[in-house]
């Protein structure tokens, strides 16, 4: 009793009114501190609470690149607005510990400092504020962690942290150790060096111990109260306190004096907490307790009388003696420990072997299963096999038939493979579907572009009437055959060896080296030369005007329905329509067309952006302003040239002429009187198809195929009525059509190796005999014979129109 009221004497008083900080970083073990001090502090009455979270110090600012910024070289506003994300971040982590106090009905105060070193700057705002309690939260750490990592930050803030302020560590929810204060505040200002002696041992490996902090008059006392006791009196003193904290620690963790020691049933409470459920480690740790303290009173009792002497010469030898026995202890713990863990290993190597053994169990039930399975199956591939066996022995009698049958379809195929290998060696003779002419024929048919041959003249090239191979044609020539008037000829060349009508002017043949394209001849020349009456010639008569609008109108058609890709003309005019000697129209140089896109649902619908080209006053306006082509392009053009065939004037501003004389009632003025008498009904309904066809706007002119041609049609159909018979049928072939040996129209034209086209069965025969050309009685290099598609598709065209 005399000790214990000595010892009480050391206790210093709480401080009024009673402040209890708690240090939160927003981990689990921040959660466990504030849970343990709500418990604690509660029930003792008035308790001021505050949470201390110490946030480091702002100087550098993260960028997205992951490199910081040192925060005088930003922005102000940058500087800022990251402070206000650091605030929200901080307010948010403290959010959660704020309401566990207010479901606590407990006024908690959140103080956030600034500081490199967390110890340091809650050390210093501990002396600030005066804190008389501290409570940290610490996560469990052995011994070798604490070795190689250092002290943990509670260690560190009970060492850092002044002498007035009482320290409460706990770990997982439970007290670890507790740093008892040793003074007032207004004693630790006058106290020039206070000496913190503290230590603490993890959960696992060591006691907590309680940490005792004095000045040297405490420290002179308690050296003085040892030399006065025995050391019997000592022991019985350190049994005591050992005895009286364990005790304690069950119930609650009460505030100790400065010479008390913390208790070892509190730290044998927690390292048994864990094996409650197994009886047999339960009662070997007692066991090894009961040891433990057996053999420390053994201990002690032993170096009794050294521990007198020693004490009576030196104060330190007992705090040697004290240590080494601490460490003697933690060494038998470590051992415990180590038996436990071992015996731990020992359990769960046990479960998974029985874990495993239950799992060969279960696969040996699977193996059986399966092997019952394939024995099923194995009688079921038996009877499969057999079934397939003879299953195959009829395969193999078919296949034998139908090897035979397939030997008889091989001979079949051969025979024809070598006849299909014969016309693909004639087609491979030939190059082009189109006659190639030498330079030299070209420029002995012109007589040397001779001028009074010529018969037109363009932007692109001239036009020489001349007779080749007996044939009158008409031969295209450019002035130049580089840049773009080799691109003109080449289009041209493309187009009209590829598509065939019969209004689309004829290609016979060309001279790629030189520029030269050949064509057939039309006697009547241009539309426009018609139009005008060049030369005198006889006008056109309203009727035919009607078919000729209908026959460029099917042409037109044809071209922007050509496949796989639409073509569209772009210089359609009166003078590239050109009639042959019964006034027939056929569409002339094309060299200016160009290939829609033929990936567009709707021909009326396609477009293409290209460089603006045609003729002044047939170009589609929209053209013009957009640099956008589409077959509507060609459709104002095509209404114009109608517009031209019903006044025979001038294509400047007609449109607008003629739609004044509609208003007006005054159409039959303007109509060109050479043609005959106009029917007035038919020809208004053509004036305004016509007016349709050349608005200004793409969207308001209709559709050729499906609005305008039908009309025309129509009407042809009653021009040809009015006329009084049906369309003429002209007899008269082409002379390129006749064969120069038979003389008349040729049913299968063949080129020779002379380079003159001929009927089939006449020069066949004629190479049976001879070996000389029968045109130019030159001997022939070969008897191949390529067929001409070119002249036959139009020979084609010319009967299907004459029938």
């Amino acid at each position: 009793m005399e000790i214990q009221e000595e010892e009480e004497t050391h206790i210093p008083q709480p401080l009024s009114p009673l402040t209890v900080a708690i240090v939160v970083n927003g981990n689990r073990d921040s959660k466990y501190a504030v849970k343990w001090a709500l418990e604690k502090f509660i029930p003792e009455g008035r308790i001021s609470f505050k949470l201390l979270h110490v946030r480091p110090r702002i100087t550098r600012i993260p960028t997205p690149m992951g490199n910081f910024i040192p925060i005088s070289k930003v922005r102000e506003d940058v500087a800022d607005a990251y402070r206000k994300e650091i605030e929200w971040r901080v307010s948010t982590m403290l959010l959660p510990f704020r309401q566990m106090c207010a479901q606590r009905q407990v006024e908690v105060e959140p103080l956030v400092i600034e500081g490199d070193d967390v110890a340091e700057a809650i050390s210093e705002e501990a002396n600030k504020s005066s804190f008389s309690k501290l409570v940290v939260g610490a996560s469990s750490r052995n011994a070798i962690t604490r070795k190689f990592k250092g002290p943990d930050l509670a260690t560190r803030i009970s060492e850092c942290a002044p002498s007035f302020c009482t320290i409460y560590v706990v770990s997982r929810g439970k007290l670890s150790s507790v740093r008892v204060a040793t003074s007032s505040p207004e004693e630790s200002t006058e106290l020039a060096s206070d000496e913190a002696i503290s230590f603490s041992e993890s959960n696992s490996s060591s006691y907590p111990l309680r940490t005792v902090t004095g000045g040297s008059d405490t420290y002179l006392s308690e050296h003085r109260q040892f030399r006065s006791s025995s050391l019997p009196l000592q022991r019985h003193r350190a049994i005591s306190t050992v005895n009286y904290s364990s005790g304690n620690s069950l119930s609650s963790s009460t505030e100790i004096g400065p010479h008390n020691s913390v208790s070892l049933g509190s730290e044998v409470d927690t390292l048994s907490h864990g094996f409650t459920d197994d009886a047999s480690e339960t009662s070997s740790y007692r066991t090894f307790q009961a040891e433990n303290e057996s053999w420390f009173y053994n201990r002690m009792s032993a170096t009794d009388t050294q521990t007198e002497i020693s004490l009576s010469e030196c104060p330190e030898d007992l705090s040697f003696e004290v240590e080494r026995l601490r460490i003697e202890l933690r060494h038998a713990q470590g051992m415990y420990a180590m038996a436990r863990d071992e015996a731990v290993d020992a359990s769960r190597k046990a479960i998974e072997l029985r874990n495993r053994q239950m799992e060969e169990v279960n696969r040996l039930k699977e193996i059986r299963l399966r092997e019952e399975k394939a024995q099923e199956l194995a009688k079921l591939e038996k009877g499969m096999c057999e079934a397939a066996n003879r299953e195959a022995e009829y395969a193999r009698e078919c296949v034998e038939r139908e090897i035979s049958e397939r030997r008889d379809a091989d001979n079949r195929a051969l025979r024809e493979a070598q006849v299909k290998h014969k016309i693909e060696s004639l087609i491979a003779c030939l190059e082009h579907q189109y006659q190639k002419f030498s330079w030299e024929e070209i420029v002995s048919a012109t007589s040397s572009f001779s001028d009074s041959l010529k018969i037109g003249s363009g932007a692109y090239g001239s036009v020489y009437k001349c007779s080749l191979r007996h044939t009158m044609a008409a031969v295209k020539v450019l002035h130049s055959n580089e840049g773009h008037q080799a691109k003109h000829f080449q289009q041209e060349l493309d187009i009209l060896n590829r598509i065939r009508h019969p209004h689309l002017l004829l290609l016979l043949g060309a001279c790629p080296d030189e520029g030269c394209l050949v064509y057939e001849y039309m006697e009547n020349g241009s539309l426009e030369d018609r139009l005008l009456q060049k030369n005198g010639t006889p006008p056109l008569p309203w009727f035919d005007r009607f078919r000729i609008a209908w026959e460029v109108a099917s042409a037109l058609v044809f071209l922007h329905n050509s496949k796989p890709t639409p073509i569209v003309h772009r210089d359609l005019k009166p003078a590239n329509i050109l009639l042959d000697r019964n006034l027939t129209s056929k569409i002339g140089d094309v060299g200016l067309s160009t290939l829609l896109p033929s990936n567009i649902s709707t021909i009326s619908t396609a477009y293409k952006e290209t460089s603006l080209v045609g003729t002044f006053c047939y170009v589609d306006p929209e053209y013009v302003r957009t640099g956008v082509v589409s077959s509507k392009s060609d459709l104002y053009a095509f209404g114009i040239i109608i517009l031209q065939l019903l006044t025979a004037k001038p294509a400047m501003a007609l449109a607008n002429y003629v739609e004044t004389a509609l208003e007006g009632g005054k159409l039959e003025e303007i109509l060109d009187l050479t043609a005959g008498k106009w029917p007035l009904e038919e020809t208004q309904e053509l004036a305004l198809l016509a007016l349709g066809c050349a608005e200004l706007r793409r969207r308001d002119r209709p559709d050729l195929k499906t609005n305008v041609f039908p009309v025309l049609e129509r009407l042809k159909e009653k021009a040809d009525l009015s006329r009084g018979s049906i369309p003429q049928v002209h007899c008269v072939p082409p002379s390129h059509f006749i064969c120069p040996i038979f003389q008349d129209v040729m049913e299968n034209p063949c080129v020779a190796a002379d380079g003159y086209t001929y009927e089939h069965r006449a020069i066949d025969k004629w190479l049976s005999m001879n070996d000389k050309s029968p045109m130019t009685n030159l001997p022939m290099p070969h008897k191949n014979l390529v067929p001409n598609f070119t002249l036959l598709s139009a020979i084609m065209e010319w009967k299907s129109g004459n029938q």
